[in-house]
């Protein structure tokens, strides 16, 4: 029996009834556990913490071998950016393939950032698949679309019907990469799915800013990097599933 039941959703409540006669739980439901957790039944299942909670282990900033000096810290639980205060994007030490990633997120007002994957940080440039994460509502980049908003693949597929809750609030995403199909999900709802090399994904990447990327829309290694946007935002729980 696979360990990982799905969450039945019911009012944006997640019902754990089955799941909790059966000892599982939901990929993003802490229930009374603290932040940066595992259950027993969650590690047995393969999960592992990409953040801890107290410390920056596991990250590094991109395109360099130790993690930024400015810009990132530990603060009560969440690796959170500090506005305009620099150190670049950060990324994972391990690379994954085929994955479930989990991650709890809050932005500030008028913030902008995004947690990417199918990076090649050979290229020396942090171009990839982007889960958009930002404040759909005052900042300028989501004002050119659905594309650019919360848990758009950025700049190429919408999110269709997505709960996204308001600056200061924790939202809690999800993505998944099983052989070729990649979902993103926000609060429990399945916002975007696309098969990588299909006619549609080749179609909304000729009509977006990754045309001329040769790698966009491949499958590879990839560490999951946090977007430096120079805006303030926080993230926790931050957990990844092999697949």
């Amino acid at each position: 029996m696979n360990s990982t039941l799905p969450c039945l959703w019911r009012r944006g409540s997640c019902v754990l009834a089955l799941a909790s006669i059966l000892g599982f739980g939901c990929a993003n439901d802490l229930g009374s556990r603290s932040p940066n957790t595992l259950s027993s039944q969650e590690a047995r299942s393969g999960w592992k913490l990409l953040f801890d909670g107290t410390s920056t282990a596991g990250w590094r900033g991109f395109g360099k071998s130790a993690f930024p000096t400015q810009g990132w810290e530990v603060q009560d639980g969440w690796l959170h950016h500090v506005p305009k205060a620099g150190g670049g994007d950060i990324i994972t030490t391990e690379t994954f393939t085929d994955f479930e990633l989990t991650f709890d997120w809050r932005i500030a007002t008028g913030g902008n950032s995004g947690v990417k994957y199918l990076i090649d940080e050979k290229r020396g440039a942090p171009v990839g698949h982007e889960y958009q994460v930002i404040d759909d509502a005052a900042h300028p980049d989501a004002a050119h679309g659905p594309k650019r908003q919360t848990a758009a693949l950025y700049d190429a597929l919408p999110p269709v019907g997505a709960p996204v809750k308001p600056p200061g609030e924790i939202n809690q995403s999800r993505i998944v990469i099983r052989g070729a199909d990649v979902e993103h999900w926000l609060n429990g709802k399945r916002v975007v799915q696309y098969k990588l090399g299909s006619p549609e994904l080749l179609a909304a990447k000729e009509a977006s800013k990754f045309r001329k990327e040769a790698l966009w829309g491949t499958k590879f290694a990839t560490p999951i990097l946090l977007q430096d946007h120079q805006d303030e935002v926080w993230y926790r729980n931050i957990r990844i599933r092999p697949l």
